[in-house]
């Protein structure tokens, strides 16, 4: 199936041409400041992320006050089961977005339940 697949794919792609090799393009020119006719590297500056203040993990969890144990242990395990899989994503946000809920989740438990 797969070979057929390939045959197929080779079939309506169009062959290269021979083309002659590309000159390489000329090398970036890196400015240099000067300070009192010293040689200084450019200065590199990155913006830092406004970080947003942190909530409570019973917020983060969307535990309230007038929920029963059986209520936030339902929370918890669907929590765990939602975040637990995307901590092995390759996008690196979602990835830092499970790791901070699963530790959340783990401290609500905790809280409520006593050490595991």
């Amino acid at each position: 199936m797969f070979k057929k697949f390939i045959q197929s794919f080779s079939k309506t792609r169009p062959e290269a041409e021979p083309t002659a090799p590309a000159a390489p393009a000329p090398a970036k020119a890196v400015a240099k400041a000067e300070v009192k006719g010293k040689e200084v590297a450019p200065k590199v500056v990155t913006k830092a992320e406004p970080s947003a203040p942190a909530k409570p993990p019973e917020e983060l969890c969307g535990i309230l006050p007038s929920m029963s144990k059986d209520d936030i242990k339902a929370r918890l395990a669907f929590l765990y089961r939602r975040y637990n899989s995307a901590t092995s994503s390759l996008d690196a946000k979602l990835r830092k977005e499970a790791e901070i809920m699963l530790d959340a989740v783990v401290t609500v438990r905790e809280k409520t339940f006593g050490p595991i």
